[in-house]
């Protein structure tokens, strides 16, 4: 299975958000989309799944062009964590299951309450089976939330900014929940990020929006400097750690 994002442009209205926009993102990968507020991180991510529909373009899986899918069809090869999670009263149990809502016709199978507790398991949540899903930390929630996603059995993953508003521990969990996933169910994940660091630290390939088009697209041990300047117009240093690269933004001091 191979994703391939072919030309894609969006606006809202007659203000352009994405002109162009092409990509290709192999199984067992992560890649991380980076840039300023309002490059179009999110609306590239609702583009690809057919939340927006796009005025051009086109989201190929194995060849298919999701956007002239179903919704219903689309959801059975797009996993989608969204940014924002509206509350219900359901258990977490109750809230993967919903992920196999694209693939029934009139009701639950066996297999598919099979396929939830096995998710739940492997993510390491059984413990908060039943427990409901207002009573959860942010950092669970986020993980529930990626498993119903799984639960769906997509080829490709879609995460918008799922570490917003976690602290370090839990943003290091989400991410490295993430990143062993894709690599041992061989998915392809699509994730909208802010932080440089743990887009170096945990994605495969690194994409950098900037005035509605691609600014870059690089293997993440080969970021530059030059590029995070070009982007974010902030000038920094890159320095390893071990075998860990780290971006530390460079500051203006007043001498006293």
């Amino acid at each position: 299975m191979k994703l391939r994002v072919a030309d894609v442009t969006f606006s809202y209205d007659s203000h352009p958000v994405l002109a162009n926009i092409s990509f290709s993102l192999a199984q067992g990968r992560v890649l991380a989309v980076l840039g300023m507020n309002g490059a179009g991180k999110s609306t590239l991510l609702k583009c690809m799944n057919g939340v927006l529909r796009p005025q051009g373009g086109a989201v190929l899986v194995d060849n298919v062009d999701l956007l002239r899918l179903s919704p219903r069809s689309v959801a059975r090869r797009i996993g989608y964590v969204p940014q924002r999670h509206p509350e219900t009263g359901m258990t977490v149990f109750e809230t993967v299951l919903m992920g196999r809502r694209p693939h029934i016709q009139w009701s639950m199978g066996d297999r598919d309450y099979e396929l939830a507790e096995k998710t739940i398991h492997d993510l390491g949540l059984s413990h908060l089976s039943m427990r409901r899903v207002t009573q959860l930390s942010g950092g669970e929630l986020q993980k529930v939330v990626i498993a119903r996603a799984l639960a769906q059995s997509p080829e490709v993953l879609l995460l918008d900014e799922p570490t917003s508003n976690l602290d370090l521990k839990n943003q290091l969990e989400v991410m490295g929940l993430l990143q062993r996933i894709v690599e041992t169910q061989n998915l392809s994940a699509v994730v909208a990020v802010h932080d440089l660091n743990m887009a170096v630290r945990f994605a495969d390939d690194l994409l950098f929006l900037k005035d509605h088009r691609i600014h870059a697209v690089c293997d993440a041990a080969e970021l530059s400097a030059q590029t995070i300047q070009q982007v974010y117009d902030v000038e920094v240093e890159l320095h390893r750690i071990g075998k860990q690269m780290i971006v530390v933004p460079q500051t203006n001091r007043r001498n006293s």
